[in-house]
């Protein structure tokens, strides 16, 4: 008998201390989401800049370029638009030219990436920044733009070595953001509502190209 009233005081005991250290963590927890919240907030407070390195890019192996101030507005994404698309387009030209129209401020327009026919990859704006590269306000706050180096009417500027960059490329940024990997949510500039663009055109393989993604996606998960 004294056993069990031992064993039933030892219980509430642990019980009340179970209670404690439960409500401690809730409390813990409660306070970090508080702070997550805060801090978010914080950066949307006008005339507060979120902490950026000169120089950083999203995806290794990214050569930083700055485009002008002009072609792009400062965001923080994805705690202010959510980032749910990859929009593919084709540069009209050389890698070279894409760059410097990108740096002209009298351009109004510029992709986050640049992938070239060699697979280097040069990236002009960050990720969590909103780039003129759709021609669609709301596309442009919610995707990603990549450039291909090229013509839309010549499918030998469309490398293996561009579909490769550019997959490992676009399977980093789904990865990143939760994008799932079809063609609802990867697609191209003709495909943006009230554009007047047709890139990447019709040579641009999109059955290999999603391949391309999936298989970059699995190797780097």
């Amino acid at each position: 008998m004294g056993a069990t009233e031992g064993s039933r005081d030892t219980d509430r005991r642990i019980g009340r201390r179970a209670l404690l250290v439960g409500g401690t963590a809730a409390a813990v927890g409660s306070a970090v989401l508080a702070r997550d919240e805060l801090a978010r907030l914080w950066w949307r407070t006008p005339g507060v800049e979120k902490p950026r390195v000169e120089g950083a890019v999203d995806f290794r192996g990214a050569h930083w370029v700055a485009a002008s101030d002009a072609n792009w507005r400062r965001a923080d994404r994805p705690d202010d638009y959510g980032i749910d698309m990859v929009v593919v387009h084709v540069t009209q030209g050389s890698f070279a030219s894409a760059v410097k129209v990108f740096q002209d401020p009298g351009h109004g327009a510029a992709a986050h990436y640049i992938v070239g026919k060699d697979g280097r990859i040069t990236q002009m704006i960050r990720e969590l920044d909103v780039a003129y590269h759709a021609g669609n306000r709301s596309y442009n706050e919610r995707s990603v733009g990549i450039e291909h180096e090229g013509f839309v009417d010549r499918p030998e500027d469309f490398t293996d070595e561009m579909y490769a960059a550019s997959a490992r490329l676009t399977a980093g940024i789904c990865a990143r953001y939760g994008i799932p990997v079809d063609r609802e949510h990867i697609i191209g500039h003709v495909e943006v509502p009230g554009t007047d663009h047709t890139d990447p055109g019709r040579h641009w393989d999109w059955d290999r190209y999603m391949k391309l993604v999936r298989q970059a996606g699995r190797a780097s998960a």
